[in-house]
């Protein structure tokens, strides 16, 4: 790697020899990760394995508050953030890989065991390169717990102080319908808002031959199962893409016998911010009404999850110039918003920032999806991962020290 502060030639490939020879070690340290599992906010060993592997290397990660770390490199004022999730979910695992999970109905089926591994390697190649030649500025590694468990580890991380002086933040989630070698990105809106309903219904319970002499709560949430999505549709802006959808439905033990408790569990997703704010409200009141007729008491947990994370223009601008430089021309292609949740939202909505899709289906690979079973990126994305966010971390750093060189000689500045 060849690097000298603000005089990086940054058009060309910068870290493609070091991902070459160290990607064998990657694999192993991703390897290990995915085996031994940890659910949001339980990652104490995922959080030990990475501070080990840092201090191994000579740096000094701290410890955050519960599990989760971060690490700067560099001296100087920041230049930058990046962000890694290292939670995994309560999937049991269908892969059959040789390194599959040891822990039962636990699986690294989001590819946070990438996430993790991508960013342990950008540590390790930025620490190398400041040996040799200080970048000039600093560059902060968070390694973020529970982005699983809304609203999620960012939350723990900001009250921490974690942003205080970073200028922007970067992040990078796999995406099993992107090319290996390709990395998708999106000026705006790429994800959703996502909020958690949880709905306990309640009546006396009763005979099924006598529906009449009692409240049907069966029947009641149907209703509300069938009812609430598609009155939302009815009550906010079709163009906002409102999305209820239900996961969970339990209630009864009996055929007949109509229960006195049920439970049911879903989420509500929102393409815009304005119009999520507006629609917790509606939710709460819709299912209300839907249930008043049918006698039953429905107690709502509405948990506001995540706004939609909204990549900025000069951010994206960044990253995908490193992608060009590091991958090629060919590299990068434009995704639509995503409807699922992300909670590096709650970190964009401090700093400008952005988030690309990092390809994991390599050539002849079925087309996988998030949180299933079999799910098994290809491991090759790692290094494209590392290539591209340490580029980008390396452009930030050059884009503040010319700020900073432009404030101290404004008048020769404008003379060039």
């Amino acid at each position: 790697m060849v690097f000298a502060n603000s005089r990086y030639d940054l058009s060309t490939p910068v870290f493609d020899d070091w991902v070459e020879r160290t990607m064998g070690t990657l694999v192993q340290f991703r390897r290990e990760v995915h085996a031994n599992p940890e659910l949001s906010f339980r990652e104490v060993a995922t959080t030990e394995r990475l501070m080990n592997r840092l201090r191994e290397a000579g740096m000094n990660p701290v410890a955050c508050e519960g599990t989760g770390c971060y690490v700067d490199i560099g001296s100087g004022p920041f230049a930058v953030a990046l962000r890694a999730d290292i939670d995994a979910l309560p999937i049991v695992e269908q892969t059959d890989l040789p390194y599959a999970s040891t822990v039962p109905g636990v699986m690294h089926a989001c590819g946070h065991d990438i996430h993790q591994t991508v960013m342990l390697g950008v540590a390790l190649a930025l620490h190398e390169l400041n040996e040799k030649t200080p970048l000039g500025r600093s560059v902060r590694i968070l390694f973020q717990p529970a982005e699983e468990q809304l609203p999620g580890g960012a939350v723990q991380m900001i009250a921490q102080g974690l942003l205080k002086d970073i200028p922007r933040a970067f992040a990078l989630h796999c995406d099993p319908k992107v090319d290996l070698g390709q990395i998708g990105t999106r000026i705006g809106a790429i994800t959703s808002a996502s909020d958690t309903i949880k709905i306990h219904l309640s009546g006396h319970g009763g005979h099924t031959s006598r529906p009449h002499l009692t409240e049907d709560l069966i029947y009641a949430m149907s209703q509300i199962a069938v009812q609430v999505p598609a009155v939302l549709t009815r009550r906010t802006d079709v163009r906002s893409g409102v999305l209820v959808a239900w996961g969970q439905v339990s209630a009864g033990v009996a055929p007949n016998a109509i229960p006195a408790e049920g439970y049911l569990a879903g989420t509500m997703r929102c393409l815009d911010v304005e119009v999520w704010r507006q629609a917790g409200n509606l939710l709460d009141e819709v299912i209300e009404q839907v249930a008043v007729p049918f006698g039953v008491t429905a107690r709502v947990e509405h948990i506001r999850g995540v706004p939609p994370v909204v990549n900025t223009d000069l951010e994206t601008t960044m990253l995908e110039n490193a992608a060009r430089a590091e991958l090629g021309e060919d590299s990068i292609v434009l995704v639509e918003q995503s409807m699922g949740g992300e909670d590096f939202a709650w970190m964009l909505q401090e700093v400008p920032g952005s988030m690309f899709r990092l390809g994991t289906r390599a050539p002849g690979d079925p087309t996988y999806d998030l949180h299933q079973g079999d799910y098994a990126p290809s491991e090759q994305a790692i290094g494209i991962g590392v290539r591209v966010m340490a580029a980008t971390a390396l452009r930030a750093v050059r884009f503040e020290l010319a700020k900073a060189a432009k404030a101290a000689n404004p008048i020769r500045d404008e003379a060039r």
